[in-house]
Protein backbone atom coordinates (compact mmCIF):
# COMPACT_ATOMS: atom_id res chain seq x y z
CA UNK A 1 0.00 0.00 0.00
CA UNK A 2 0.82 3.57 -0.60
CA UNK A 3 -0.93 6.30 1.02
CA UNK A 4 0.17 10.24 0.78
CA UNK A 5 -0.44 12.57 3.68
CA UNK A 6 -2.87 12.28 6.65
CA UNK A 7 -6.24 12.02 5.26
CA UNK A 8 -4.37 8.58 3.28
CA UNK A 9 -3.32 7.46 5.91
CA UNK A 10 -6.44 7.92 7.69
CA UNK A 11 -8.02 6.11 4.75
CA UNK A 12 -6.26 3.42 4.71
CA UNK A 13 -6.07 2.39 8.37
CA UNK A 14 -9.91 2.11 8.08
CA UNK A 15 -9.08 -0.11 4.97
CA UNK A 16 -6.80 -2.24 6.60
CA UNK A 17 -9.04 -2.82 9.33
CA UNK A 18 -11.47 -4.17 6.69
CA UNK A 19 -8.44 -6.53 5.45
CA UNK A 20 -7.67 -7.55 8.45
CA UNK A 21 -11.51 -8.77 9.07
CA UNK A 22 -11.13 -10.60 5.80
CA UNK A 23 -7.82 -12.29 6.28
CA UNK A 24 -6.50 -11.82 9.87
CA UNK A 25 -2.68 -12.65 9.21
CA UNK A 26 -2.52 -10.16 6.19
CA UNK A 27 0.41 -8.27 6.12
CA UNK A 28 0.96 -4.63 5.06
CA UNK A 29 4.02 -2.37 3.84
CA UNK A 30 4.30 0.02 1.48
CA UNK A 31 4.62 4.04 2.46
CA UNK A 32 2.40 4.69 4.91
CA UNK A 33 1.29 6.78 8.72
CA UNK A 34 0.98 6.53 11.94
CA UNK A 35 -2.64 5.26 11.92
CA UNK A 36 -1.36 2.37 9.70
CA UNK A 37 1.74 1.51 11.10
CA UNK A 38 -1.00 1.55 14.98
CA UNK A 39 -2.39 -2.03 12.81
CA UNK A 40 1.20 -3.57 12.25
CA UNK A 41 2.15 -1.36 8.70
CA UNK A 42 5.58 -1.99 7.66
CA UNK A 43 6.52 1.38 6.68
CA UNK A 44 9.37 1.56 4.52
CA UNK A 45 8.88 5.52 4.41
CA UNK A 46 6.34 7.74 6.01
CA UNK A 47 3.69 9.01 4.48
CA UNK A 48 4.73 12.72 5.36
CA UNK A 49 7.75 12.39 2.36
CA UNK A 50 4.83 12.48 -0.59
CA UNK A 51 3.31 15.64 0.88
CA UNK A 52 3.38 18.49 -1.85
CA UNK A 53 1.22 21.67 -2.68
CA UNK A 54 0.12 22.56 -5.90
CA UNK A 55 1.92 20.92 -8.72
CA UNK A 56 4.66 23.49 -9.90
CA UNK A 57 7.56 25.28 -8.27
CA UNK A 58 6.32 23.42 -4.93
CA UNK A 59 6.62 20.03 -6.81
CA UNK A 60 9.59 20.95 -8.35
CA UNK A 61 11.21 21.47 -5.35
CA UNK A 62 10.93 17.77 -3.81
CA UNK A 63 10.95 16.29 -7.60
CA UNK A 64 14.24 14.38 -7.29
CA UNK A 65 13.34 12.61 -4.34
CA UNK A 66 9.72 11.69 -4.51
CA UNK A 67 10.81 9.82 -7.63
CA UNK A 68 13.85 8.21 -6.09
CA UNK A 69 11.20 7.23 -3.32
CA UNK A 70 9.24 5.57 -6.51
CA UNK A 71 12.06 3.62 -8.52
CA UNK A 72 13.25 2.07 -5.22
CA UNK A 73 9.94 1.12 -4.38
CA UNK A 74 9.08 -0.32 -7.36
CA UNK A 75 12.04 -1.97 -7.20
CA UNK A 76 11.39 -3.34 -4.42
CA UNK A 77 7.61 -4.39 -5.26
CA UNK A 78 8.62 -5.89 -8.78
CA UNK A 79 11.03 -8.45 -7.21
CA UNK A 80 8.81 -9.45 -4.10
CA UNK A 81 5.47 -9.52 -5.78
CA UNK A 82 2.15 -8.86 -3.20
CA UNK A 83 -0.62 -10.31 -4.30
CA UNK A 84 -2.16 -6.91 -4.69
CA UNK A 85 -1.26 -3.30 -4.50
CA UNK A 86 -3.54 -0.52 -3.15
CA UNK A 87 -2.68 3.28 -3.99
CA UNK A 88 -4.59 5.68 -1.41
CA UNK A 89 -5.10 8.85 -3.31
CA UNK A 90 -2.04 10.55 -4.27
CA UNK A 91 -2.49 10.28 -7.65
CA UNK A 92 0.31 11.74 -9.21
CA UNK A 93 2.78 8.84 -7.25
CA UNK A 94 0.63 6.00 -7.42
CA UNK A 95 -1.10 5.83 -10.43
CA UNK A 96 2.35 5.30 -12.74
CA UNK A 97 3.66 3.07 -10.67
CA UNK A 98 0.52 0.96 -9.97
CA UNK A 99 0.17 1.14 -14.33
CA UNK A 100 4.06 -0.17 -14.12
CA UNK A 101 3.28 -2.79 -11.35
CA UNK A 102 -0.22 -3.80 -13.77
CA UNK A 103 1.83 -4.55 -16.91
CA UNK A 104 3.64 -7.27 -14.58
CA UNK A 105 1.04 -8.98 -13.65
CA UNK A 106 0.28 -7.58 -10.08
CA UNK A 107 -3.22 -7.06 -9.04
CA UNK A 108 -3.73 -2.94 -8.93
CA UNK A 109 -6.58 -1.03 -6.77
CA UNK A 110 -7.07 2.67 -6.18
CA UNK A 111 -8.78 3.38 -3.46
CA UNK A 112 -10.17 7.36 -3.70
CA UNK A 113 -11.41 8.05 -7.16
CA UNK A 114 -9.37 11.19 -8.52
CA UNK A 115 -11.45 14.01 -8.87
CA UNK A 116 -12.02 13.80 -12.59
CA UNK A 117 -15.31 15.54 -12.30
CA UNK A 118 -13.85 18.71 -10.74
CA UNK A 119 -10.42 18.95 -12.73
CA UNK A 120 -7.96 17.14 -14.60
CA UNK A 121 -10.00 15.29 -16.68
CA UNK A 122 -7.68 14.46 -19.11
CA UNK A 123 -6.94 11.51 -15.60
CA UNK A 124 -8.96 9.17 -16.87
CA UNK A 125 -7.26 7.24 -19.59
CA UNK A 126 -4.21 7.06 -17.03
CA UNK A 127 -6.77 5.44 -14.44
CA UNK A 128 -8.05 2.84 -16.76
CA UNK A 129 -4.22 2.16 -17.39
CA UNK A 130 -3.68 1.90 -13.56
CA UNK A 131 -6.26 -0.23 -12.09
CA UNK A 132 -7.74 -3.03 -12.19
CA UNK A 133 -10.45 -1.77 -9.68
CA UNK A 134 -10.99 1.72 -8.37
CA UNK A 135 -12.74 1.93 -4.85
CA UNK A 136 -14.98 4.98 -5.03
CA UNK A 137 -15.62 7.43 -1.78
CA UNK A 138 -18.61 9.30 -3.30
CA UNK A 139 -22.21 7.66 -5.03
CA UNK A 140 -21.63 9.12 -8.30
CA UNK A 141 -18.09 8.44 -9.30
CA UNK A 142 -18.46 4.56 -10.56
CA UNK A 143 -20.96 5.66 -13.13
CA UNK A 144 -18.59 8.23 -14.01
CA UNK A 145 -15.60 5.55 -13.92
CA UNK A 146 -17.83 2.68 -16.06
CA UNK A 147 -18.38 4.96 -19.14
CA UNK A 148 -14.45 5.28 -19.42
CA UNK A 149 -14.70 1.33 -19.37
CA UNK A 150 -13.11 1.15 -15.71
CA UNK A 151 -14.45 -0.89 -13.39
CA UNK A 152 -15.09 0.65 -9.49
CA UNK A 153 -17.22 -0.02 -6.10
CA UNK A 154 -18.66 2.53 -4.20
CA UNK A 155 -17.89 1.73 -0.97
CA UNK A 156 -19.09 4.91 0.83
CA UNK A 157 -17.17 7.68 2.82
CA UNK A 158 -14.98 6.22 5.47
CA UNK A 159 -15.02 9.27 7.61
CA UNK A 160 -19.02 8.66 7.37
CA UNK A 161 -18.83 5.91 10.06
CA UNK A 162 -16.09 7.47 12.00
CA UNK A 163 -17.85 10.58 12.84
CA UNK A 164 -20.91 10.41 14.75
CA UNK A 165 -24.15 11.70 12.97
CA UNK A 166 -24.85 13.90 16.07
CA UNK A 167 -21.88 14.87 17.52
CA UNK A 168 -21.58 15.28 21.71
CA UNK A 169 -20.13 18.90 21.74
CA UNK A 170 -20.31 18.86 25.44
CA UNK A 171 -18.31 15.80 25.64
CA UNK A 172 -16.05 17.34 23.12
CA UNK A 173 -15.53 20.90 24.61
CA UNK A 174 -15.14 18.63 28.37
CA UNK A 175 -11.74 17.02 26.81
CA UNK A 176 -10.40 20.13 25.67
CA UNK A 177 -11.27 22.63 28.63
CA UNK A 178 -13.56 24.16 27.44
CA UNK A 179 -16.83 25.23 28.76
CA UNK A 180 -20.35 24.77 27.46
CA UNK A 181 -21.27 28.64 26.89
CA UNK A 182 -18.14 29.04 25.32
CA UNK A 183 -17.77 30.84 21.81
CA UNK A 184 -15.72 28.35 19.86
CA UNK A 185 -13.95 29.39 16.87
CA UNK A 186 -11.52 25.88 15.13
CA UNK A 187 -9.09 27.15 12.85
CA UNK A 188 -7.33 24.49 10.71
CA UNK A 189 -4.43 25.71 8.23
CA UNK A 190 -3.60 22.64 6.99
CA UNK A 191 -1.38 19.12 7.46
CA UNK A 192 1.06 20.00 5.13
CA UNK A 193 4.44 22.40 5.42
CA UNK A 194 3.68 24.22 2.33
CA UNK A 195 -0.17 24.71 3.14
CA UNK A 196 0.85 26.13 6.89
CA UNK A 197 3.62 28.34 5.14
CA UNK A 198 1.10 29.97 2.88
CA UNK A 199 -2.22 30.12 5.27
CA UNK A 200 -1.52 30.18 8.42
CA UNK A 201 -0.28 33.98 8.89
CA UNK A 202 -3.98 34.95 6.90
CA UNK A 203 -5.67 32.73 9.19
CA UNK A 204 -3.72 34.17 12.39
CA UNK A 205 -4.21 37.56 11.14
CA UNK A 206 -8.05 36.93 10.85
CA UNK A 207 -8.02 35.68 13.99
CA UNK A 208 -6.44 38.89 15.29
CA UNK A 209 -9.33 40.66 13.83
CA UNK A 210 -11.75 38.55 15.34
CA UNK A 211 -10.43 38.72 19.17
CA UNK A 212 -10.76 42.46 18.93
CA UNK A 213 -14.27 42.18 18.11
CA UNK A 214 -14.86 39.34 20.31
CA UNK A 215 -12.68 39.11 23.17
CA UNK A 216 -14.43 36.53 25.00
CA UNK A 217 -14.02 33.79 22.19
CA UNK A 218 -11.99 30.62 22.61
CA UNK A 219 -9.61 29.54 19.96
CA UNK A 220 -8.21 26.06 19.13
CA UNK A 221 -5.89 25.06 16.50
CA UNK A 222 -5.23 21.34 16.32
CA UNK A 223 -1.72 20.78 14.66
CA UNK A 224 0.24 17.33 13.27
CA UNK A 225 2.96 17.06 14.70
CA UNK A 226 5.17 17.74 12.24
CA UNK A 227 3.66 21.15 11.63
CA UNK A 228 3.42 22.54 15.17
CA UNK A 229 6.74 23.77 15.88
CA UNK A 230 6.03 26.06 12.30
CA UNK A 231 1.97 26.80 13.71
CA UNK A 232 3.54 28.26 17.00
CA UNK A 233 6.40 30.06 15.06
CA UNK A 234 3.88 31.62 12.85
CA UNK A 235 1.18 32.46 16.06
CA UNK A 236 4.32 34.27 17.35
CA UNK A 237 5.39 36.28 14.19
CA UNK A 238 1.72 37.07 14.13
CA UNK A 239 1.20 37.93 17.64
CA UNK A 240 -1.71 35.88 18.42
CA UNK A 241 0.18 33.01 20.37
CA UNK A 242 -1.47 34.20 23.59
CA UNK A 243 -4.58 34.09 22.36
CA UNK A 244 -5.15 30.81 20.44
CA UNK A 245 -4.61 27.58 22.10
CA UNK A 246 -2.97 24.96 19.80
CA UNK A 247 -3.50 21.10 20.36
CA UNK A 248 -1.27 18.35 19.11
CA UNK A 249 -3.77 16.21 16.83
CA UNK A 250 -7.40 16.43 18.54
CA UNK A 251 -8.60 17.78 14.99
CA UNK A 252 -11.79 15.97 15.16
CA UNK A 253 -12.19 16.72 18.70
CA UNK A 254 -11.87 20.24 18.37
CA UNK A 255 -14.55 20.00 15.41
CA UNK A 256 -16.69 18.54 17.31
CA UNK A 257 -16.28 21.08 20.05
CA UNK A 258 -16.64 24.41 17.86
CA UNK A 259 -19.01 26.68 17.06
CA UNK A 260 -17.63 27.38 13.85
CA UNK A 261 -14.23 26.44 11.76
CA UNK A 262 -11.99 28.70 9.18
CA UNK A 263 -10.09 25.70 7.25
CA UNK A 264 -7.96 25.05 4.67
CA UNK A 265 -9.63 23.54 1.67
CA UNK A 266 -8.85 19.65 1.33
CA UNK A 267 -10.82 16.22 3.21
CA UNK A 268 -10.60 18.66 6.84
CA UNK A 269 -13.18 20.46 5.13
CA UNK A 270 -15.71 16.97 4.65
CA UNK A 271 -15.00 16.37 8.33
CA UNK A 272 -16.20 19.42 9.35
CA UNK A 273 -19.64 19.08 6.99
CA UNK A 274 -20.12 15.63 9.19
CA UNK A 275 -19.49 17.17 11.88
CA UNK A 276 -22.52 19.67 11.01
CA UNK A 277 -20.34 22.70 11.61
CA UNK A 278 -20.25 26.09 10.02
CA UNK A 279 -17.37 26.80 8.05
CA UNK A 280 -15.18 29.29 6.18
CA UNK A 281 -13.16 27.65 3.44
CA UNK A 282 -9.87 29.45 2.31
CA UNK A 283 -7.26 28.11 0.46
CA UNK A 284 -4.02 30.16 -0.70
CA UNK A 285 -0.80 28.86 -2.84
CA UNK A 286 1.97 30.11 -5.53
CA UNK A 287 0.55 31.82 -7.78
CA UNK A 288 1.58 29.96 -11.19
CA UNK A 289 0.21 26.52 -9.26
CA UNK A 290 -2.94 28.84 -8.48
CA UNK A 291 -3.18 29.75 -12.16
CA UNK A 292 -2.44 26.13 -13.63
CA UNK A 293 -4.75 24.65 -11.45
CA UNK A 294 -7.90 27.79 -12.36
CA UNK A 295 -7.41 26.54 -15.84
CA UNK A 296 -8.47 22.86 -15.40
CA UNK A 297 -10.91 23.66 -12.68
CA UNK A 298 -14.35 22.13 -14.13
CA UNK A 299 -16.47 23.13 -11.44
CA UNK A 300 -17.29 26.74 -9.77
CA UNK A 301 -16.61 24.80 -6.34
CA UNK A 302 -13.28 24.43 -4.60
CA UNK A 303 -14.61 22.76 -1.27
CA UNK A 304 -15.58 19.65 -0.85
CA UNK A 305 -18.76 20.18 0.99
CA UNK A 306 -19.96 22.56 -1.87
CA UNK A 307 -19.09 20.38 -4.54
CA UNK A 308 -21.24 17.34 -2.68
CA UNK A 309 -23.76 19.70 -1.96
CA UNK A 310 -23.88 21.35 -5.93
CA UNK A 311 -24.45 24.80 -3.79
CA UNK A 312 -22.35 27.54 -1.83
CA UNK A 313 -23.98 25.65 1.25
CA UNK A 314 -20.72 27.67 3.01
CA UNK A 315 -18.44 30.71 1.59
CA UNK A 316 -15.03 30.32 -0.04
CA UNK A 317 -12.12 32.94 -0.17
CA UNK A 318 -9.20 31.45 -2.78
CA UNK A 319 -5.56 33.20 -3.22
CA UNK A 320 -6.28 37.00 -3.11
CA UNK A 321 -9.90 37.40 -1.86
CA UNK A 322 -8.32 35.03 1.57
CA UNK A 323 -7.13 38.56 3.42
CA UNK A 324 -7.51 38.49 6.98
CA UNK A 325 -10.24 41.34 6.82
CA UNK A 326 -12.34 38.68 4.33
CA UNK A 327 -11.76 35.87 6.65
CA UNK A 328 -12.57 37.35 9.82
CA UNK A 329 -15.99 39.15 8.57
CA UNK A 330 -16.85 35.90 7.29
CA UNK A 331 -16.62 33.85 9.94
CA UNK A 332 -17.92 36.50 12.15
CA UNK A 333 -21.37 35.57 10.24
CA UNK A 334 -21.40 32.59 10.96
CA UNK A 335 -20.69 33.47 15.21
CA UNK A 336 -24.12 36.11 14.55
CA UNK A 337 -26.36 33.46 13.06
CA UNK A 338 -27.48 31.85 15.79
CA UNK A 339 -29.26 35.10 16.74
CA UNK A 340 -29.34 36.74 13.78
CA UNK A 341 -29.95 34.43 11.10
CA UNK A 342 -31.22 30.72 12.68
CA UNK A 343 -32.82 29.55 9.78
CA UNK A 344 -29.56 30.07 8.23
CA UNK A 345 -28.03 27.32 10.33
CA UNK A 346 -30.89 24.97 10.28
CA UNK A 347 -30.70 24.58 6.29
CA UNK A 348 -27.04 23.97 7.17
CA UNK A 349 -27.10 21.22 9.25
CA UNK A 350 -30.18 20.00 7.18
CA UNK A 351 -27.59 19.55 4.45
CA UNK A 352 -24.92 18.47 5.99
CA UNK A 353 -27.12 15.49 7.76
CA UNK A 354 -28.10 14.70 4.33
CA UNK A 355 -25.08 14.48 3.24
CA UNK A 356 -23.69 12.24 6.08
CA UNK A 357 -26.43 9.97 5.58
CA UNK A 358 -25.53 9.49 1.92
CA UNK A 359 -22.12 8.58 2.76
CA UNK A 360 -22.23 6.18 5.08
CA UNK A 361 -21.73 2.69 4.67
CA UNK A 362 -19.45 0.19 5.78
CA UNK A 363 -16.38 1.00 4.19
CA UNK A 364 -14.15 -1.47 5.58
CA UNK A 365 -16.46 -4.29 4.58
CA UNK A 366 -17.22 -2.77 1.30
CA UNK A 367 -13.25 -2.21 0.26
CA UNK A 368 -12.32 -5.80 1.07
CA UNK A 369 -15.08 -7.96 -0.62
CA UNK A 370 -14.49 -5.97 -3.39
CA UNK A 371 -10.16 -6.50 -3.40
CA UNK A 372 -11.36 -9.98 -2.47
CA UNK A 373 -13.48 -10.82 -5.95
CA UNK A 374 -10.28 -8.76 -7.79
CA UNK A 375 -7.87 -11.60 -6.30
CA UNK A 376 -10.55 -14.31 -7.06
Amino acid sequence: MVAGETSGDLLAGLLLDGLRAQWPDVTGMGIGGPRMQERGFDAWWPSERLAVHGYSIELVRRLLGILKIRRQLRARLLADRPDVFIGVDAPDFNLGLEADLRAAGVKTVHFVCPSIWAWRADRVDKIRASADHVLCIFPFEPELLARHGIAATYVGHPLASVIPMRPDRAAARARLGLAGGDEVLAILPGSRSAEVAYIAKPFFLAAALIRQARPAIKMVVPAVPAQRARIEQIARECGVQDSITIVTGQSHQVLAACDVTLIASGTATLEAALFKRPMVIAYHMHPISWRLMRRKQLQPWVGLPNILCRDFVVPELLQDAASPQALAAAVQQWLDAPTQDPARLARLTQRFTALHEDLLRDTPRLAADAIRKILS
